[in-house]
């Protein structure tokens, strides 16, 4: 079987093919600003994009007539269960229609249906980021009509927890995991016997990541949204410039840790607060599974950093074993999500499973 990935970014879109279960290439195909520039949204990119990653198979050695099926990356869709989902008219009204935004990862499935439909082969997309496995419980936050809404590391956390059950020698719908997600962005999740119950919101809550807030104090937002700033300014301000990079004025983590070494205290201020409330996501998200989990699991490309996993779990470390998965696994996961249906599981049905969120009346 080969299966063709594709998983769109800001700033790339990353192509690969799995023959067998084995990557055969991975390419990661860069789009600089003057290439994006003539598109006024993420959507005009698709016959671009779709045109790189076709001369890439080309070049690549790969005929579409090889291919079994494609995979695309998921995006801000209405919420669902995990899981592999077929892509139908459904989900495409609303990449077109989005419920919750453009996105870049929203053109997974617009170019997995491009090229299932020339290649004849069916796509299907994996775990997007809207993926909702809350409790019900978890869905109320402090004021009625503002429920917490499931936005998070989808893709790779479901692939990591499997990971992990596999090196625990148990089945993931077995165990209670705590997963942490350590990238760009960040979540921490608790995994229920199989079901993400409750998770940080990247978009909401929270600790802070490398360019997002994360929680914040209500009245200082409050002041913020009634400073004479639109509200696309203070989108873009807590989206994009929050976090590490509001106090440090970089997104790399390395050069956070590089001016440590040089002896900046702000910079080593900054990287203690940013693990210290990364361990108070992991110790809240342990208390949901009441202090019963079979591991505390760490992923993501902050993961490589040795000292700042020393320095979360100098608070966290007793909670449970500790398993470390550098970096991230979303090629394979989307992969291995279509493969489990070409082997014979079911895909699921975009409109049959969507999620009603409503738990306030």
């Amino acid at each position: 079987m080969n299966i063709l990935v594709i998983n769109p970014g800001a700033v790339s879109t990353k192509v690969a093919v799995f023959s067998q279960g084995k990557e055969r290439f991975s390419h990661s195909l860069p789009h600089s600003a003057k290439e994006l520039a003539p598109f006024p949204r993420i959507l005009d990119q698709t016959d671009y994009r779709l045109r790189l990653v076709l001369q890439d198979l080309a070049q690549s050695g790969v005929a579409l007539s090889e291919l079994d099926a494609v995979c695309g990356r998921g995006g801000l869709f209405k919420h669902l269960p995990s899981g592999t989902y077929r892509v139908d008219a459904d989900v495409l009204h609303d990449v077109y229609h989005p419920p919750y935004g453009e996105h870049a990862s929203n053109l997974g499935v617009v170019l997995a249906d491009a090229i299932g439909r020339m290649a004849g082969i069916p796509a299907y997309f994996v775990d997007p980021v809207s993926v909702d496995e809350l409790q019900d419980v978890a869905r109320l936050s402090g004021f009625k009509g503002m429920p917490k809404e499931s936005f998070f590391h989808a893709l790779n956390q479901k692939a990591v927890a499997r990971r992990a059950a596999a090196s625990l020698g148990k089945p993931y719908e077995s165990l209670n995991l705590l997963v942490a997600h350590l990238g760009g962005g960040v979540s921490v999740a608790a995994h229920r016997k199989g079901r993400i119950v409750d998770v940080t919101n990247i978009k909401d809550d929270g600790s802070m990541s490398m360019d997002r807030g994360g929680s914040l104090p209500v009245n200082a937002l409050i002041r913020l949204c009634f400073s004479g700033k639109s509200r696309e300014e203070v989108r873009q301000l807590l989206g994009s410039e929050a976090g590490v990079y509001s106090y440090l004025g970089t997104k790399d983590f390395r050069e956070v840790e590089a001016r440590m070494d040089a002896g900046d205290r702000m910079a080593d201020l900054v990287f203690r607060a940013f693990a210290y409330q990364l361990a108070k996501d992991i110790g809240a998200m342990a208390a949901v599974l009441r202090y019963q989990a079979d591991a505390l699991v760490f992923t993501g490309g902050l993961a490589n950093s040795k000292r700042f996993l020393k320095e979360i779990l100098s608070y966290v470390e007793g909670l449970a074993p500790v398993l470390v998965f550098p970096g991230e696994e979303e090629m394979r996961a989307l992969a291995e999500g279509a493969q489990r249906v070409l082997d014979g599981e079911a895909a699921k049905i975009y409109g049959e499973t969507c999620v009603n969120t409503d738990v306030e009346g």
